[in-house]
């Protein structure tokens, strides 16, 4: 598959605002709680890792998971509306502001994430509840078409009241755009998909059976597309796989644990959230809700294998998301139930993260941190 022009376009954009002094960026974050009125947005300061007061992008209903188009003109987002959850598009304006495009229901239930295909033919959602994924096509405006649902079947059991049925709990790409990845939960692996680009539609591919009990939530691809690093919700841990692009199957390599048996034992409620790979391949980021940290990992690129090197505490409550700033020099860790977002220095040697005092901002129960494309 050839790269898509508003790939390599958006990419001249991130390197022109790198090479310029790293340059603003906007940010969004998606919200879901009591007080939250929908999308919010800041700037970032990525010379001083300083964030602006946050303001209300778009007044809409439980936005908790968002994605930026291709073009990184669109931003699009899982909502709840009137007539029922679906997915939400939106023009980004001058300045970061958003309009709204359209938006269609699901027709199986909220969105638990949501991804853009490189293409910009169609995006993703997967239905944690119904466990399903749904595929919207996009026109050239980004106007969302009928969503196509697509059922997962079956579940692995081990825990029980968890693992029963399906949990489809995110959706994303291989580097080449030729398959789409949805870790479920409930089945215990990510689901792999075959694309028909031309339909555009989803086949059933195959299957990636991670380590039982676990609990898949996030996954994200190595820098040189090699490697999986599975972020597993129920157990705390990543487990890795080598990916082969040519024959869109995944092989499990090795399991490490996010924190010490001891340290899971202090609080009730622990489970993994985001998972978040540096640009350089040489370090990787996982949320602990309810330990309330971020666990820092050394990665080996030839082998993929973790090493935890730092826990690090977000200063605030259920970090549900984290993402590192587009220039790879901050990790930003979104407090849900504290109502913060917190900015942590990345150490350019070690990856070791530094807590920035005076870089907290207020934000209505966040739980998805979203860049877009640098200011000018």
């Amino acid at each position: 598959m050839q790269p898509f022009s508003s790939v390599r376009a958006a990419a001249i954009l991130i390197w022109l605002g790198v090479a310029l002094g790293a340059a603003p960026v906007p940010v969004y974050f998606g919200t879901g709680g009591p007080g939250a009125k929908g999308i919010y947005r800041a700037t970032f300061d990525p010379s001083n890792g300083k964030l602006t007061a946050a303001e209300l992008a778009a007044e809409i209903g439980s936005p908790g998971f968002l994605a930026l188009h291709p073009d990184g003109a669109k931003l699009y987002a899982v909502a709840n509306f009137p007539g029922g959850p679906g997915a939400v598009g939106y023009k980004i304006a001058a300045g970061g502001a958003l309009e709204m495009i359209n938006s269609a229901p699901t027709g199986d239930g909220g969105g638990a994430h949501i991804a853009v295909h490189p293409s910009g033919k169609f995006l993703l959602t997967a239905q944690y509840g119904s466990g399903s994924t749904a595929l919207f096509p996009l026109d050239a405006e980004g106007r969302l078409g009928a969503a196509q649902v697509t059922k997962h079947l079956g579940g692995s059991g081990v825990v029980k009241d968890k693992q029963d049925k399906p949990h489809a709990h995110y959706c994303g790409f291989s580097p080449d755009g030729r398959f789409a990845l949805v870790p479920d939960l409930g089945m215990d692996g990510i689901v792999i998909y075959r694309i028909d680009l031309e339909k555009p539609a989803l086949v059933r591919h195959g299957f990636a059976a991670s380590v039982p009990g676990s609990g898949p939530r996030h996954m994200k691809f190595s820098p040189d597309g090699k490697f999986i690093y599975l972020l597993n919700e129920l157990a705390l841990s990543v487990t890795t796989f080598a990916w082969d692009a040519a024959t869109g199957t995944a092989k499990q390599l090795a399991t490490v644990a996010a924190l010490s048996e001891e340290a899971k034992a202090k609080e009730a409620q622990n489970s993994a959230a985001e998972i978040v790979v540096h640009a350089n391949g040489r370090f990787v980021y996982s949320s602990n809700r309810g330990h309330d940290t971020v666990t820092v990992y050394r990665a080996d690129p030839a082998t993929a294998v973790l090493k935890v090197i730092q826990i690090q505490p977000v200063r605030g409550a259920f970090p549900r998301s984290i993402n590192l700033s587009p220039d790879g020099g901050w990790v930003l860790a979104a407090g849900a139930d504290s109502n913060t977002v917190s900015v942590h220095k990345v150490d350019p040697a070690t990856g070791e993260l530094t807590y920035q005092t005076k870089s907290v901002i207020n934000v209505p129960a966040p739980i998805c941190i979203l860049f877009g494309l640098p200011l000018f």
